[in-house]
């Protein structure tokens, strides 16, 4: 068995840049996850791999 470490990282707001509620670990991808920022209220789409974060920009209705 392997001893290798995970990273773990917190999900920072693409709006305010602020700490959110959630964590991501290293092997984590996330797709059209509805992220929510306590600090400005605003809730965001993303999808993350790797800890990489992209925001999915929702079209105008």
């Amino acid at each position: 068995m392997q001893n290798r470490k995970i990273y773990i990282d917190w999900v920072r707001c693409p709006v305010c840049g602020s700490k959110t509620r959630d964590r991501l670990r290293e092997d984590t991808i996330l797709k059209n996850y509805p992220l929510y920022c306590p600090k400005c209220k605003q809730e965001t789409l993303i999808n993350a791999k790797k800890l990489q974060i992209a925001v999915i920009k929702e079209p105008d209705a």
